[in-house]
């Protein structure tokens, strides 16, 4: 699998998923949820790995390469 996420992405989807997972085990119930934490999920592992499997179908990369220094 190729990056297609930057740093900051990855920064916003890891938050945003260790949130939804904190809600949904201490605050949320029922279907609300389960919603809540496989989106929290899905949102953590896309933030940790890097890759958005969205991103590629739509042909979208929000990673720049850093450039070598000669």
């Amino acid at each position: 699998m190729k990056v297609n996420e930057s740093n900051f992405d990855r920064g916003i989807r890891t938050t945003a998923g260790v949130t939804s997972l904190f809600l949904a085990a201490f605050f949320l119930t029922g279907t609300v949820q389960l919603v809540a934490a496989v989106l929290g999920t899905m949102l953590l592992i896309t933030g940790v790995v890097g890759y958005c499997g969205v991103y590629s179908l739509l042909g979208i990369s929000t990673y720049k390469a850093k450039k070598k220094k000669k």
